[in-house]
């Protein structure tokens, strides 16, 4: 008996809106929460496609805000600012990693950013 998998194509258009609401609307998609049949142990069949990225409304506030990485190791804290992070890796990292901030730490976290496609 063979299975098929049809996998859904979601786009999201980020021009003149904002990080946040970009990011929870990727994130409540690639968890299956618009799904009928949702569940929390289960990886969702859609690929989100988050497209013009470098057109999204971020203010100055905003690009001041600060993302940090902590080795576990003393002087090991890695400190970056919204702005910096864009300009070294593009908006499409700034994005990745707001939506994977979304999403719950657990054994599926890597299965669900596979399915994010991000583009400027």
């Amino acid at each position: 008996m063979t299975q098929i998998i049809t996998t859904k194509n979601y786009q999201i258009d980020a021009t003149n809106k904002r990080l946040g609401k970009v990011a929870t609307e990727a994130a409540a998609v690639l968890l299956g929460k618009h799904a009928t049949d949702f569940a929390r142990h289960t990886v969702e069949d859609v690929t989100v496609s988050i497209n013009n990225v470098s057109k999204l409304d971020i203010s100055e506030k905003k690009r001041t805000e600060i993302y940090q990485t902590y080795s576990g190791y003393p002087g090991g804290r890695r400190v970056e600012t919204l702005g910096r992070l864009a300009t070294r890796r593009g908006y499409a990292e700034v994005v990745r990693r707001t939506v994977a901030g979304m999403l719950p730490n657990n054994k599926l976290k890597k299965q669900l950013l596979k399915q994010l496609v991000v583009t400027e």
